[in-house]
């Protein structure tokens, strides 16, 4: 198999998890979260990767899957997650998801409640709807945290930060800092056919190194081929039926776009997730268009 792109896309599943989530390539993620994320007082030296999937206490709660979790060695927690497409209640999903990091530090017996920092990451393939109409409708970074009414900080270990891609504009003469550098080559990576010159430390030297993907074994290629295909169906049915001019209402929306997607093979799931559908809808709708095996 030939692909046209020398280097993978990393807002795909495999592409991600490929150059962040694997112990070959650790020092990609903390690179890319102590010149991304992190204020300069509070840089990781290391990192263990934890298991992404979580149920909640009784068989009725839901569940969370984090694309990444991992711990410091001082014990700061981090979710770390490529969003690809607009869903329904992204804000809702990314506080929910941070509970589970913070319920598992509980202790059996005489604890006195103190808790590690939790940080949950997005990295955006897209900007906020609500955000569309504020001042802050060309902000990359969004960094959140509880503050109270004077607008204080009143507990700064939970903390969410955002990077909304397609508000990054910069070209490659105007990259000045690290920070600016890693933006630049996750929103262009798969565009690029060599490592510019305004990327040249050692780190991004190892990212270019990851993510060719020539150097793939043949099941790799597949793997990548494959999450390329679903990235590509799934960019093109959310971003068509999210139209912003769009004038339904918000059940007949969901409905459609929860139907392309079907007729794009993708899983139920992944389906619900997205447009906020209970799985039984989904279930009727997908017999309704007979698409059941």
């Amino acid at each position: 198999m030939t692909f046209k792109e020398k280097y993978i896309n990393p807002f795909t599943d495999f592409g991600f998890k490929k150059l962040f989530g694997t112990e070959p390539n650790k020092d990609l993620l903390i690179n890319f979260l102590n010149d991304v994320i992190l204020p300069q007082q509070k840089k990781v030296a290391d990192l263990s990767y934890r298991k992404n999937e979580y149920i909640g206490h009784t068989e009725m709660d839901r569940k969370a899957v984090f694309d990444l979790y991992c711990i410091s060695p001082s014990g700061e927690r981090f979710i770390v997650e490529m969003q690809k497409a607009k869903q329904n209640y992204f804000k809702d999903r990314s506080v929910f998801y941070s509970t589970f990091p913070i319920q598992e530090q509980a202790q059996a017996g005489d604890w006195n409640y103190r808790l590690s920092a939790v940080y949950t990451v997005g990295i955006l393939d897209f900007a906020f709807n609500e955000d569309s109409k504020s001042n802050l409708t060309k902000e990359v970074r969004h960094e959140v945290q509880l503050k109270n009414q004077k607008g204080d900080v009143f507990y700064d270990k939970l903390t969410f930060v955002y990077l909304e891609m397609p508000h990054f504009n910069k070209s490659e003469d105007e990259l000045e800092t690290t920070y600016d550098k890693w933006l630049f080559v996750l929103k262009h990576l798969p565009n690029l056919t060599e490592r510019p010159q305004k990327l040249q430390e050692r780190i991004f030297q190892r990212l270019f190194e990851a993510a060719e993907i020539a150097k793939f074994s043949h099941e790799e290629k597949e793997q990548y081929e494959e999450s390329l295909k679903s990235y590509r169906d799934l960019k093109n049915v959310i971003d068509t039926a999210f139209d912003e001019g769009e004038a339904k209402g918000k059940e007949e929306r969901a409905t459609e776009i929860a139907s392309n997607m079907l007729k794009k093979g993708l899983p139920i799931d992944l389906i619900g997730e997205i447009t906020e559908l209970p799985s039984d809808v989904i279930m009727r709708l997908k017999e309704n268009l007979g698409l059941d095996e």
